[in-house]
């Protein structure tokens, strides 16, 4: 691809086997392709994709990695996947990552969350070839206190909803592993991170704000809003997904870099949901709103953002894309799939523009 520059600490991943769980899910469908175009080898888990405009279908990502229909949960369907592909790198992503249907079969959220991520540090634990592991978690494990300043690695893990609360898990259970097992790895890199609440094009689940601006937005109806003043730490996809490649980069074949980090925006993207949503019609130039708020609706957390100190003074990290421009991006990739540009194409696009913007 001529017009495809690809920052140096990147170019790691040319050639490498790696594990990435969760590729046909929002986040994961955009990392297969990044780390696709870096080169690298990518083998593919998680449950099958079945809605066909699926960023992983619209991406013909099936047709690109060597994926594997696959749950988490069935430790021995997932041994064999490890042990005969001897990868080099995992990025741990499958989940079930919705608040709202956490509390609809909160069991299926901790068998995955905490079982699933269970299995997933065993098969690693017993695979020898392995040098970087990124183990994805979310803001969400923190003890929400609604504190107006961010919380940092070390602040108390916690959860009120069954989803936070089985990434609060999801934690604990990491940090054993890294201290019972890991530790005494001297050539692994292991990293739990965290990021906020990350946007994009292609995200089309139920019960998401975004999702669902696009969705009313194609139908030419107003915008259903839950809740018009619960603030959150919006960013662009691609920002936290720069930091995990950028910490599985530094960390490759070394402890150095070991243990939990936050990968969120600055500060002035915590912003309201009714701020998100106006930004969203002044891009799209038309739209309008509908109060949707419910009274007997589940809790969700009103205020959270993330301390990302440490990421940026150990790792010369920083988000890239302000919230005006992860706005940009986010209709941009909307508005050109409407006018039925190939998804592909758009995603191929923002990705270059991105990494153009590394320094």
């Amino acid at each position: 691809m001529e017009n495809l520059v690809i920052p140096e600490i990147l170019k790691i991943f040319k050639g490498k086997k790696i594990i990435l769980t969760g590729d046909t899910g929002f986040k994961g469908s955009w990392l297969a392709h990044w780390l696709n175009l870096l080169g690298a080898e990518v083998r593919g888990i998680a449950l099958p994709q079945d809605d066909p405009n699926g960023l992983f279908h619209t991406l013909q990502l099936e047709n690109r990695l060597d994926h594997f229909d696959a749950d988490i949960r069935n430790l021995e369907k997932l041994k064999p996947l490890f042990t005969d592909y001897k990868p080099d790198i995992v990025f741990h992503l499958a989940a079930q990552a919705l608040v709202r249907d956490s509390y609809d079969d909160p069991k299926e959220t901790f068998d995955t969350n905490v079982g699933g991520s269970l299995n997933i540090l065993e098969c690693i634990r017993f695979c020898e070839s392995i040098k970087s592991v990124i183990y994805v978690t979310t803001d969400k494990c923190y003890k929400n206190n609604e504190w107006i300043w961010g919380y940092r690695e070390n602040d108390e893990l916690g959860g009120f909803d069954p989803y936070s609360a089985s990434k609060a898990a999801a934690e604990i259970l990491f940090s054993s592993y890294l201290k019972s097992f890991f530790d005494k790895i001297k050539t692994l890199g292991i990293s739990s991170v965290r990021a906020g609440n990350v946007i994009g094009g292609g995200d089309w689940a139920k019960d998401r704000i975004v999702p669902d601006c696009f969705k009313a937005l194609f139908q030419n109806k107003s915008i259903p809003v839950r809740n018009f003043k619960a603030t959150r730490p919006w960013q662009h996809v691609l920002d936290p997904l720069f930091g995990y490649l950028l910490l599985g980069a530094k960390q490759y074949g070394k402890q150095d870099f070991s243990g939990s980090w936050n990968f969120g925006p600055d500060s002035g993207s915590n912003r309201s949901v009714n701020e998100l949503v106006s930004e969203i019609i002044n891009n799209w130039e038309s739209g309008s709103i509908n109060d949707a708020s419910d009274p007997k609706a589940v809790h969700e957390a009103g205020l959270l953002q993330l301390n990302c100190d440490k990421a940026k003074a150990i790792l010369n990290w920083k988000p890239i894309w302000s919230f005006k421009r992860t706005l940009f991006y986010t209709t941009d990739w909307y508005k050109r799939f409407k006018n039925s540009e190939s998804a592909l194409d758009i995603t191929t696009d923002h990705i270059i523009t991105f990494m153009r913007s590394i320094k």
